[in-house]
């Protein structure tokens, strides 16, 4: 099943057989469908705030995620993370001066366990401003899933559609800004990877194709 995930405009993600007719709008985006399968941590209670610190090919950040902000993608994000699924991920579309997106896991396996987990829409009431971090989504209700993005500037106009920020990066934000991202945009807008085949092939796409990108190495939670 194909779908494009979009952010506020800038068509970007999970377009797959689609993805070289939909081409009009690109933006940043994310996951999909209607259950959360049964992974490592999903039963633990989400605390009302916590940390995520990452440690990546191009050095370490860290993430503060408030519930309050948005309560179902801080608990998916929280499950995420405890499940090892960002493990490995690539920073698969970093545009500069826009966003930086991640959340295509390395085993296409995992990805197709994901692939019907679409989260309900959490009402926005946080700024996408520069450092926060957000889900991407099809430009259609309820459409989050595993991807997310952060900020790579303030982009406030995302607000009003849909796309509610749950945390902000607090450290290591040059590292985030520093990502590479020479091969531009995403594929059909740009000559950058192909969402489609990323979450098909995994990162064994990512490492033939795009051997440059940025990575993570290790996300962990810290309470």
């Amino acid at each position: 099943m194909s779908s494009c995930r979009d952010v506020g405009g800038i068509r970007a993600i999970r377009c797959r057989k689609r993805l070289a007719s939909l081409f009009s709008f690109a933006l940043v985006i994310i996951s999909c469908s209607k259950h959360t399968p049964e992974t490592a941590g999903s039963d633990d209670k989400v605390p009302e705030s916590y940390n995520v610190h990452f440690d990546t090919s191009k050095g370490q950040f860290d993430i503060a995620v408030t519930r309050s902000w948005a309560p179902l993608g801080a608990d998916r994000f929280y499950t995420l993370v405890k499940s090892g699924f960002y493990d490995g991920a690539r920073f698969f579309r970093v545009r500069p001066g826009f966003v930086v997106q991640f959340g295509i896991a390395g085993d296409p396996a995992v990805n197709a366990k994901w692939r019907s987990a679409n989260l309900q829409d959490d009402p926005v009431v946080q700024s996408n401003r520069a450092g926060t971090i957000t889900y991407a989504a099809e430009r259609s209700p309820n459409t989050r899933s595993t991807q997310v993005f952060i900020n790579l500037a303030d982009n406030a106009r995302l607000d009003a559609t849909r796309f509610a920020p749950f945390g902000a990066v607090t450290h290591g934000m040059d590292v985030v800004q520093q990502l590479y991202s020479d091969y531009g945009e995403i594929a059909p807008m740009g000559a950058g990877p192909d969402e489609g085949r990323g979450e098909a092939e995994g990162n064994a796409y990512f490492e033939r194709e795009f051997p440059k990108l940025d990575y993570i190495k290790k996300a962990t939670i810290e309470k």
